[in-house]
């Protein structure tokens, strides 16, 4: 029975994370091991002290091994940031057969034309990812044999800063491991949060991390936008510290056990203590002092991803809804105001059962979501994102169908 062992690697802003995929034949994923360190020298998602970073995920990635019980042969990264971007392309290209008839080769050419549009040499692609071909102008899932005159590829290119995405490929290239796929952390955490109805009715899937915040908007099963806002759990965290004038560990503690967006009238003059073991510094606050700081944060962040996506579509067109993920989603009262600043029905993500109880959690769904890109992809046709990409990271960039 061949298998191949494929680790899924998240190098988040507070956690390094590794999951070890085995794809029996291809077909058929088991998740056999996992490994987790606390994340070191990573700002808002990108690394700002490599040493450190290195230690971090190298530390994961060991932990891992063990619980696997073999090497991880193969690579598939996430990456996050304010430094990435996202832009919708269309290529096209004459049917050239004497029929008329689409073949692979018109299929490539139309490939290709994603390699032709280059990058300033500070930008380097990350992924690119196909919406749909069109014939003549129809959409259509796989041209082969169909006919008509001309071949479209509706995709999306996401890029970024090349010394950046360098840093991620060095950290895994030194414990001896080759990136086999880089996957935007917003498309990962969609393909196992959001459901293919949801995706085709229209909706919007967010991921909160520690210093980050990405989301993806999907209608009639195609990417309608993506985004990366430097803003995450942490900064409910800082902005609690300051406005209790606690420490930062005391104040995470406060968001995780007390945070709530939404607090009932009756309960809002209660007080409670702020650190909780009565110890010197230990002070009552009222319950109203903690709602205040998480609701104005909480409203402003998705008031960021409002703006930023109606820009394109409203979000009143999202029939599916919206689904929040990542550690960040925990916070209690999040979907109620999520839904009264969007006016659409909003979830908390399920991760998939083959998971298992134990990354059933929503932090784990990027991960996740990067082996069921693993899984799914090694049937499609893939293509390189650039010759310049390609010698620099060997091969690290390849193009997704959604």
């Amino acid at each position: 029975m061949k298998s191949r062992i494929v680790g899924a690697v998240e190098i988040g802003t507070s956690k390094v994370l590794v999951l070890v995929g085995d794809f029996v034949r291809g077909q058929t994923l088991n998740i056999i091991g996992m490994g987790q360190s606390t994340s070191v020298g990573v700002k808002k998602g990108e690394i700002v002290d490599f040493k450190a970073a290195s230690g971090a995920t190298h530390a994961a990635l060991m932990a891992a091994e063990k619980s696997a019980g073999v090497p991880i042969e193969n690579i598939c990264v996430a990456q996050t940031g304010a430094h990435t971007h996202a832009l919708y392309q269309r290529a096209s290209v004459r049917i050239r057969s004497s029929d008329n008839i689409v073949d692979s080769a018109d299929m490539q050419r139309v490939q290709e034309e994603v390699k032709n549009k280059e990058l300033p040499t500070s930008r380097t692609y990350i992924q690119h990812a196909f919406n749909c071909y069109y014939v003549d102008g129809r959409p259509v899932l796989n041209p082969l044999g169909m006919e008509g005159q001309c071949l479209d590829a509706e995709y999306w290119s996401f890029d970024g800063d090349t010394q950046k995405v360098k840093h991620t490929i060095n950290i895994l290239n030194g414990f001896g491991l080759r990136v086999e796929d880089m996957v935007m952390s917003s498309l990962a955490s969609a393909s196992v949060a959001a459901t293919s109805v949801e995706k085709k009715h229209g909706v919007l899937v967010i991921d909160i991390g520690c210093g980050t915040t990405d989301y993806a908007v999907f209608k009639n099963n195609k990417i309608v936008a993506v985004g990366c806002i430097p803003v995450g759990g942490d900064h409910w965290t800082n902005d609690l510290s300051l406005g209790l004038r606690v420490s930062g560990k005391h104040a995470e503690k406060v968001k995780k056990e007390m945070g709530n967006c939404i607090v009932p009238e009756a309960e809002r003059e209660k007080k409670v203590w702020i650190i909780g073991d009565k110890t010197i510094g230990d002070r009552y606050v009222r319950q109203d002092a903690i709602f205040q700081i998480i609701r104005a944060r909480t409203e402003e962040l998705l008031s960021l991803i409002k703006k930023s996506i109606e820009a394109t579509l409203p979000l009143s067109e999202l029939a599916g809804g919206a689904v929040f993920t990542g550690g960040g989603s925990r916070l209690k009262g999040l979907p109620e105001v999520g839904s009264d600043l969007f006016g659409i029905d909003v979830r908390l993500a399920e991760n998939p059962t083959i998971a298992g109880e134990r990354l059933r959690d929503p932090e784990f769904s990027t991960a996740l979501g990067l082996l069921h890109f693993s899984l799914k992809e090694k049937h499609k046709d893939y293509i390189t994102a650039s010759a310049r990409t390609e010698t620099l990271f060997k091969k690290m960039s390849k193009l997704f169908v959604i």
